[in-house]
């Protein structure tokens, strides 16, 4: 969100379940905050406005959505929000990524396993492998795809 609002970029919106970590990153960005919408909400829930959307950025909240019905919600969330040709980039963890974050049980993806989670209304554009470190030294194996929203896609229906 900083090199992005550093960067000129208008029209930014944060969604996040936590209303502590929002208020963390409001404080964060200052001044800087107002120019950004801040979202409090579950993402398979939340009413998203249909097509408002760019680019659909998730860095870690895919792979917590361990049962079929909350990963289809959020699929159908970016279907209905993203707009037709637009770009979505989903971190998750690695197949050989750690089995639980923070306690909590995650799914682990290869790239094409990410891939089919979206359907063939997303086309593959890249993908990436990192390995992040965190503030305790851990290393965590993770994935990167990043892909474009088909133009002619119906984002009524999530997969074909």
């Amino acid at each position: 969100m900083d090199d992005l609002l550093l960067d000129g970029y208008t029209a930014l919106t944060v969604l996040d379940l936590s209303a502590a970590a929002l208020s963390a990153a409001k404080r964060r960005l200052d001044s800087r905050a107002a120019g950004v919408q801040w979202v409090e909400a579950n993402i398979t829930t939340a009413a998203l406005p249909v097509h408002a959307y760019d680019v659909w950025h998730d860095q870690a909240v895919f792979h917590f959505l361990t049962a079929p019905a909350e990963r289809q919600a959020y699929v159908e969330a970016v279907l209905r929000s993203v707009k037709p040709s637009g770009q979505v980039i989903v971190a998750t963890f690695d197949e050989d990524g750690p089995a639980q974050c923070s306690g909590f049980p995650v799914m682990r993806y290869s790239a094409n396993e990410l891939h089919t989670e979206f359907g063939s209304s997303f086309i593959l554009l890249q993908h990436e492998k990192e390995e992040h470190r965190t503030l305790f030294g851990t290393v965590q194996k993770c994935v990167y795809c990043h892909c474009r929203k088909s133009s002619s896609c119906d984002h009524s229906h999530a997969r074909t």
